[in-house]
């Protein structure tokens, strides 16, 4: 069960690390702009410090999911599935909220979402 919860944890951790460059790298470019229906070049300058930093909070939380998953694999049980878990189950609230808020965002969020609880799910039934 490990194993898979690792698999997810990666595909979790390789979309979050696709939102960081979205978020602090792309923000202002024209595709990046219509996936978050950012109406304008105005608005997009306007929130670009904003979006910066919650890129790099999405990179951090990936980053946490792929150390835990080496130290998993690794054999660091307990340390590396502390990671996962906090990793994957900020990425769930995350999209939670994501959703709570919006219920239009319903696709971003299950994409945000999904693969981390399922890693979070298969984390849990292998301990």
């Amino acid at each position: 069960m490990l194993a898979v919860a690792s698999v997810f944890a990666l595909i979790a951790a390789a979309i979050h690390v696709y939102i960081f460059v979205l978020e602090s790298i792309r923000w202002t470019a024209p595709a990046t702009m219509v996936l978050f229906r950012i109406p304008n070049n105005e608005q997009a300058a306007h929130t670009q410090a904003l979006a910066y930093n919650q890129g790099f909070y999405n990179l951090f939380l990936a980053v946490g999911a792929v150390i835990g998953v080496v130290l998993l694999g690794m054999g660091s049980v307990p340390v590396g599935a502390t990671l996962v878990g906090f990793a994957t189950a900020s990425m769930v609230l995350a999209g939670a909220v994501l959703l709570l808020k919006d219920s239009r965002m319903l696709r971003p969020a299950m994409i945000q979402a999904v693969p981390a609880l399922l890693a979070l799910v298969f984390l849990v039934a292998g301990l």
